[in-house]
């Protein structure tokens, strides 16, 4: 059978199991767009292109499919850097696919030309500049092999106008096999048990999750795990949803803005297994300092990551389900050690439970202004802990790590690695796509809703029925919470000087608006944004010079946290 490049690229997907894609079209794809015109494959448009790579980075996010996004050339391709890097930092396996001018005019400095391969070679796990359609159907095959492959991450295809036109027979390869490329999937059986003796050696261990858990789908063996040895658990912020937080093993989130008594556990446990982590500077705090009082085992299917940031005394190479998952049966064949083992670390357990009595995560909420915590918690409440959350980043991204109660995997969507102002709101849209009749609420901030809210024009079109929180506080939160402790309350261009109408904003773009600055309100605007069809944008007008808190300063131990007073 014979096609154009741009039909071989359509029939891919297709074939890849791809039902939706988010773009933006152009002059350079726009026989792409010609062919999408019929296509069964649904194609959501989006009013800038980073909003379409946060898109298919939040459908990939709950789904864990491959998020495939589409841009022209130049500017078209340029715009979706930002989000190719956001879902690089985080592990996200999503294809993006961008126009080019013709193969003869590369290097000429041509109309909207730009050098995609070049520009994005340290933010994709691979990336293809295709010269000849007779190579593009394998180039998708191994493009998406990558992508979803051993550490998952964005895989950029830069397809020339020239080559999408022209006309070759089509045969979509059956299985990839790259020379180097072998992930290691099945964890050392050896280097398993070693793990779980250490395990069951350990008077005060502490299980430390991040999002690979997410990524590898893990998170029953985590569970059986943890139930089976009663091991307490803290979770990365990208990990979040992976563990259910209101779960007595539950420790909620470490490190920066993690709760107390993670911090403390981690600080004085004998073993660690960080699992699916990578022992980010925002959870270790000073290394030096970090778990100096525990052997440390590491598990993680990318080689690369472990001793990359810490020393650690038992590394085990694989997929999480795997692991875990050997690891859970290894000890249930132990039944009696893990007895003797769970009733030695018993008063580890009472040490923490009294920790999280001392100091609980906690705000004083008033009858006069509206907490940004208490929002959140009556999100949580109201939802029944349902919903699918996607956040932008800043005070409001740490304070729904704190107080949002997760109990369902991939259910919590936000930017961690690169912390992008602007990834909610989008996220959202994909998350919204890939499950129409959950509940998707994006929490914001002022200051980060702003950066991509054209997107609302979208949801609109689409009728999406996103919810959306913005914790209105006329600053850029973050940033002016370390103006205040660290430089002297100095708000250098931190304040919103023009407070934007969010109502009348949504209204402009046909979706319903509401708002209030009253305590009592809150819970009244966010049952009536449920039961309202389509798009919503809830404007609360919160506390302004709220802090979030625990803190660690920079350069500290992650046990010199100021605590909320």
């Amino acid at each position: 059978m014979s096609l154009t490049g741009s039909q071989i690229l359509l029939e891919s997907l297709k074939l890849e199991g791809v039902d939706t894609v988010f773009g933006y079209p152009g002059g350079a794809v726009i026989n792409i767009y010609d062919d999408l015109y019929e296509s069964s494959i649904e194609h959501v448009l989006t009013r800038h292109e980073q909003a379409a790579i946060h898109a298919a980075d939040g459908y990939s996010r709950c789904t864990g499919k491959v998020g495939v996004a589409i841009a022209t050339s130049g500017p078209g391709a340029t715009n979706t850097v930002t989000g190719i890097a956001t879902a690089y930092m985080d592990s996200i396996p999503m294809v993006i696919i961008t126009g080019q001018v013709p193969t003869q005019l590369i290097g000429n400095d041509a109309f909207q030309e730009a050098d995609m391969c070049g520009i994005t070679r340290p933010c994709t796990k691979h990336n293809f500049l295709v010269k000849n359609v007779a190579d593009l159907a394998k180039t998708i095959k191994e493009a998406f092999y990558i992508a979803r492959t051993g550490r998952p991450g964005p895989v950029l295809i830069d397809l020339p106008k020239d080559v999408q036109v022209a006309i070759t027979d089509f045969n979509y390869p059956d299985q990839v096999n790259l020379r180097g490329y072998k992930p290691t999937y099945s964890g050392n059986p050896r280097q398993i048990e070693k793990a779980a003796e250490m395990l069951l050696q350990a008077k005060r261990p502490v299980l430390y999750v991040g999002g690979g858990v997410n990524l590898a789908a893990a998170d029953d063996e985590l569970l059986k795990l943890a139930e089976q040895t009663k091991i307490p658990v803290t979770t990365t912020l990208m990990a979040m949803s992976a563990f259910p937080q209101r779960h007595p093993l539950a420790l909620g989130m470490l490190g920066m803005h993690g709760t107390f008594y993670a911090n403390m556990a981690v600080t004085e446990c004998d073993l660690l297994i960080a699992v699916g982590s990578r022992f980010d500077d925002r959870v270790t705090g000073r290394i030096d300092s970090f778990a100096e009082k525990a052997k440390i085992i590491h598990v993680d299917i990318d080689p690369t990551s472990i001793r990359k940031n810490v020393e650690v005394d038992l590394p085990i190479v694989g997929d999480l389900k795997d692991v875990l998952g050997k690891m859970h049966g290894y000890l249930n064949q132990r039944v009696g050690l893990v007895e003797d083992m769970v009733e030695s670390t018993e008063e580890w357990r009472a040490t923490i439970d009294e920790w999280k009595e001392r100091h609980p995560m906690t705000y004083r909420q008033t009858k006069s202004v509206i907490k940004p915590q208490y929002v959140i918690e009556k999100i949580s409440e109201l939802t029944e802990e349902n919903a699918i959350i996607t956040t932008e980043v800043g005070q409001h991204q740490m304070w729904t790590a704190q107080f949002f109660s997760f109990r369902h995997p991939k259910s919590f969507v936000t930017s961690g690695g690169l912390g992008t102002m602007g990834f909610g709101l989008p996220s959202a849209l994909g998350a919204q796509m890939a499950y129409p009749d959950r509940q998707v609420i994006d929490i914001s901030g002022d200051g980060s809703f702003q950066m991509n809210s054209q997107e609302l024009a979208t949801l609109v079109q689409y009728k999406l029925p996103v919810k959306i929180a913005i914790l209105n506080n006329n600053y850029l939160g973050m940033v002016r919470q370390w103006q205040q402790m660290f430089f002297e309350k100095r708000y250098s261009q931190t304040v919103m000087e023009l407070p934007i109408d969010f109502v009348k904003l949504a209204e402009a773009y046909g979706a319903t608006g509401l708002q209030t600055s009253k305590v009592e309100e809150v819970e009244d605007v966010i049952k009536k944004a449920l039961e309202t069809p389509g798009p919503v944008l809830m404007n609360f007008n919160v506390s302004r010079e709220e802090n979030v808190l625990p803190m660690v300063p920079a350069g500290k131990a992650i046990n010199e946290m100021v605590l909320a007073s």
